[in-house]
């Protein structure tokens, strides 16, 4: 009953943080919005290099963490503290890197990214200030630690949400006060985190644990790979999109692709932390042969999931126009973003059984299967789709191509989720 009430809790912890990161990464965008048009599309664009940061905190994170959790079904608890400390180490190292080449290069990165002479000041400005974060932004998420995990996220909430108005319209910072109060929401959910760390029943990080060696960066690499993949390639699908929507409807269309990408993120991370709540019960399981419990807890999310994302689907039909005009009141960014919401509220219901199976097959160790299922949604088929798709249907083909995406990569990871399980 205690083991039950912990994996609740457990649950209950990580879904209240991903719907707080959800929220964390909206901030941005709605305030944003009430400056103008070229200041969202701005923000909208830099969303590439955030997600570049996300994907190596993931890498390193998710790396680290089904290693983790199969090492502690198998009773290893120092491998399991050793992989923890060696992903915590690899994720700061990469981030100062990632911050000083940044910075270096951010013009030519500004004009990459897709932003024109009216947005490249804003872009450069509020990419300069996000880059100097990176290193705090690759947040590990540790076994033990959910609820400091959500303490912490919170926390960094509300100093992103305090600080958006304060800097951006008392102090009349623009786009850089938006940024400031980003990094300065990071900084203190890392620090939480960090302390937290060394509070959970399971993993403790000292830096006598750091073993940067081939056994556990192969093992990183291995459980990591499929984060990076999903996370890189979402990166470059976002780079796509933004020049896409940009050649075809210029600053508004970017800026109203920008805003219906944050809300799917929003709406869909009550999902996303059942699958992380799921992902060490999984691998533990896993590792400790019981393969009932993985199959259960699997279907268990598929079914939940689906369901609120039917509920989240419907509101988006009914409700697009308002919602699109919540985040930036401009005509032409409304038109655009109502289309889109529309087209990818069909598809939503669908990203239950993509997200959960490509959770599944990477906390079991299957690193190609997990590999080609996270690349799908946004590489495999989303790449083809924005760039065959607008070029026979204009801004239309922009506005539909991630539910395209979408339906693709369900019929995929059917058979991929079929297969495994069989064999359990």
């Amino acid at each position: 009953m205690k083991n039950r009430n912990s994996s609740q809790n457990r649950y209950e912890y990580l879904i209240l943080s991903m719907l707080v990161t959800g929220i964390y990464n909206t901030a941005d965008t709605f305030f944003v919005g009430r400056i103008s048009t070229q200041a969202t599309a701005a923000v909208g664009l830099v969303f590439s290099v955030m997600a570049v940061i996300q994907a190596m905190g993931f890498f390193c994170g998710q790396g680290s963490g089904t290693y983790l959790s199969r090492m502690l079904g198998a009773g290893k608890k120092q491998e399991a503290n050793e992989v923890a400390a060696t992903g915590f180490a690899l994720a700061l190292i990469l981030g100062v890197i990632v911050a000083i080449l940044g910075n270096v290069f951010a013009r030519p990165l500004g004009y990459a990214l897709g932003a024109g002479e009216t947005t490249i000041r804003d872009t450069l400005i509020y990419m300069r200030i996000i880059l100097i974060g990176a290193p705090f932004m690759m947040q590990l998420r540790f076994q033990g630690s959910a609820m400091y995990a959500m303490v912490g996220l919170l926390c960094g909430a509300a100093i992103n949400i305090g600080l958006d108005p304060l800097l951006m319209f008392v102090f009349h910072m623009g786009v850089a006060g938006a940024a400031i109060a980003t990094v300065s929401g990071q900084f203190i959910s890392f620090v939480v985190l960090l302390i937290g760390s060394a509070q959970g029943d399971n993993i403790h990080l000292k830096i006598s644990n750091v073993r940067l060696n081939s056994h556990y960066l192969k093992e990183i690499v291995n459980g990591g790979s499929p984060a990076l993949a999903r996370q890189g390639l979402a990166a470059i699908a976002t780079l796509l999109l933004n020049q896409t929507a940009g050649q075809m409807g210029g600053d508004a269309a970017i800026a109203g692709m920008s805003v219906v990408t944050r809300v799917l993120m929003l709406l869909s991370s009550a999902l996303i932390g059942f699958g992380q709540g799921y992902q060490p019960v999984c691998g533990f399981n896993y590792g400790a042969g019981l393969y009932g419990r993985v199959k259960e807890g699997y279907f268990f999310c598929v079914k939940y999931g689906t369901i609120i994302l039917t509920g989240a689907s419907a509101l988006c039909l009914a409700f697009a126009p308002q919602i699109i005009s919540f985040f930036r009141d401009d005509p032409e960014v409304i038109a655009v973003g109502t289309v889109a919401l529309r087209a990818q509220a069909i598809s939503l219901p669908l990203m239950a059984t993509i997200v959960i199976t490509n959770m599944m097959l990477q906390s079991t160790g299957k690193g190609l299967k997990a590999s080609i299922a996270s690349s799908a949604r946004n590489g495999i088929f989303f790449i083809p789709m924005i760039l065959i798709l607008p070029r026979l249907f204009g801004l239309f083909g922009v506005e539909i191509s991630q539910a395209c995406a979408d339906v693709l990569s369900f019929l995929l990871a059917i058979p991929f989720a079929a297969s495994e399980l069989k064999k359990m």
